[in-house]
C-alpha cells in the first residue's frame, strides 16, 4: 500500500505542481492554446485554481514525508478530486464533452490516492 500510494501520489504532485504552476505564472495569451477555457474565466479564478492544484500536490506528499498530519494527505487527494469534479463540469457547460477524458483519470486518480491515503496512512 505505502509503495503504492507513493508512486500515484507522486506522479499526481508531479502534474498538479506543472499544471497549477502554469495557471499561477503565466498570462491567459500563454494559457489559451493548452487551456482554451481560460477565455471565458476570470484570471483571478484561474490563478486560485493554480494555487489550489500546488497546494494539493504539496499536501500529497509532505505530510506522508515529514509524518506531521498525515490526515492532510487525504484530504488534498479530496480536493483534487472535487478540482476535477469542477474541470469536467465547465467542460461539460461549454459543450466540451470530449475533452473530460483528461479529468476523468485525474480525478480517479486522485480517488485511488485518496482511498491508498486512508488505507495506509
Amino acid at each position: 500500500m505505502e509503495l503504492a500510494y507513493w508512486i500515484i501520489a507522486g506522479l499526481l504532485a508531479v502534474f498538479y505542481l506543472y499544471a497549477g504552476g502554469k495557471k499561477v505564472t503565466q498570462c491567459q495569451e500563454q494559457l489559451q492554446p493548452m487551456m482554451g477555457w481560460v477565455d471565458t474565466v476570470p484570471m483571478p479564478l484561474v490563478r486560485t485554481i493554480g494555487v489550489l492544484e500546488i497546494l494539493g500536490a504539496a499536501g500529497l506528499i509532505l505530510p506522508p514525508l515529514t509524518g506531521i498530519a498525515t490526515w492532510l494527505a487525504v484530504a488534498a487527494a479530496i480536493g483534487l478530486v472535487l478540482v476535477q469534479v469542477g474541470g469536467a463540469a465547465l467542460h461539460l457547460s461549454r459543450g466540451e464533452a470530449r475533452q473530460i477524458g483528461l479529468n476523468i483519470v485525474l480525478l480517479a486518480t486522485a480517488a485511488v490516492t485518496a482511498w491508498l491515503g486512508i488505507a495506509w496512512l
